[in-house]
């Protein structure tokens, strides 16, 4: 795995999206930056928080299992973009809060799985095994309160689930390849 390896070498067909509410404690403070003392204060209460990350991230993962779920037995109502959007979004919260809680493999894992769901044409029976996997991973590490970045055991995780995005895409690539040459539609 590479640093280039982002969107594992596809094209994102979706963007996660992000968006930035209006700071209230902004306005009412005005502008002109904080000094060094208040962002060290900030950074320290970071580096010490000692909050169970747990609940937040086990509802944050029920999330995406409904989202899962959903895709299991898609509603013909619902369009795809909303289906991957109901699994993106937690993964998006969980990537976001991981290195808060001091859960920086979680934080690196959902990172992967995000750029899988933003690449991701549909999702297929092949796409919804590696989401569970991911999900699957994900959920053992927070109950396993695997802190940090899990050491060996943690990048044997991320080479695992990365090889078998890079697997999927491959599959995918020789399908479309193998129905061209039939003029079979992919």
């Amino acid at each position: 795995m590479t640093e280039t390896d982002d969107h594992y070498n596809m094209q994102p067909r979706r963007k996660a999206e992000f968006y930035n509410p209006p700071n209230h404690l902004k306005l009412k403070v005005g502008i002109g930056g904080l000094t060094e003392n208040i962002l060290n204060k900030a950074q320290a209460l970071l580096e010490s928080n000692t909050v169970d990350f747990t609940p937040l991230a086990e509802m944050y993962l029920d999330a995406m299992m409904k989202g899962i779920e959903q895709a299991r037995t898609p509603d013909v109502d619902l369009d795809k973009e909303t289906m991957i959007g109901a699994i993106l979004f937690p993964g998006m919260q969980l990537k976001a809060n991981g290195g808060m809680f001091h859960y920086q493999l979680v934080t690196q894992i959902a990172d992967r799985f995000i750029q899988f769901l933003e690449v991701i044409e549909t999702v297929d029976h092949d796409a919804l095994e590696i989401i569970i996997a991911f999900h699957t991973t994900l959920r053992a590490i927070i109950l396993g309160r695997i802190k940090g970045d899990g050491g060996k055991r943690g990048e044997e995780l991320m080479t695992a689930l990365v090889d078998a995005c890079h697997r999927y895409f491959e599959h995918k690539t020789s399908s479309v390849a193998d129905n061209s040459k039939y003029n079979i539609p992919s």
